[in-house]
């Protein structure tokens, strides 16, 4: 009873930032620079994990094709960064820097050079090179990283963040404030 609550407080928590981060998506919104995407992205990994985390912004990527008119972009941009993230959370044991390089390592380097074959070669776009997103996706993370590092610092400051790991059933990292317990 107790995982099954889990797993559907985590596919609400999941559906909830899917639909945050389309909705956010378009703010300070530029082509090949979306740093709320980012943002989302961070936050789904330190609080679920990189599976969800990419799940989620292939999801998020998705309805932002289907519905807004946005590129392929929306997902070779994401997925990589959402995933890394995640791993690198885990793999620093719970540093949150960790997180943010992971988005911008996967997102900044590796979705911007996936995003170059994407672009010319299926979409037909024109005078591109290899590193042509490059610039402007690490300054889409950079921004929403350090938007994100600032919200999980907070949370993880007043104790919020490892209750909600702790709720969620991820991996807690942080040392809970005050009296937090587990969901049970």
């Amino acid at each position: 009873m107790l995982k099954q609550k889990s797993s559907l407080y985590k596919m609400v928590v999941l559906a909830m930032l899917v639909a945050l981060g389309v909705v956010i998506s378009p703010i300070l919104r530029v082509e090949g620079m979306c740093p709320m995407a980012h943002f989302i992205n961070i936050t789904c990994a330190v609080l679920l994990g990189p599976w969800y985390s990419l799940l989620c912004a292939t999801l998020i990527g998705i309805i932002r094709m289907a519905f807004m008119g946005i590129p392929p972009l929306a997902l070779t941009g994401a997925v990589f960064g959402a995933c890394l993230s995640g791993i690198l959370y885990r793999a620093s044991k719970g540093k949150l820097i960790f997180a943010v390089l992971g988005e911008v390592i996967g997102t900044g380097i590796i979705g911007a050079i996936v995003s170059y074959p994407v672009m010319a070669f299926l979409m037909g776009r024109t005078g591109l090179t290899w590193l042509f997103y490059v610039p402007s996706f690490i300054m889409g993370t950079l921004i929403g990283g350090a938007v994100a590092y600032v919200f999980l610092k907070a949370l993880s400051k007043t104790g919020m963040l490892a209750k909600f790991q702790m709720s969620l059933g991820a991996k807690v990292y942080d040392k809970p404030v005050g009296r937090v317990k587990a969901a049970n």
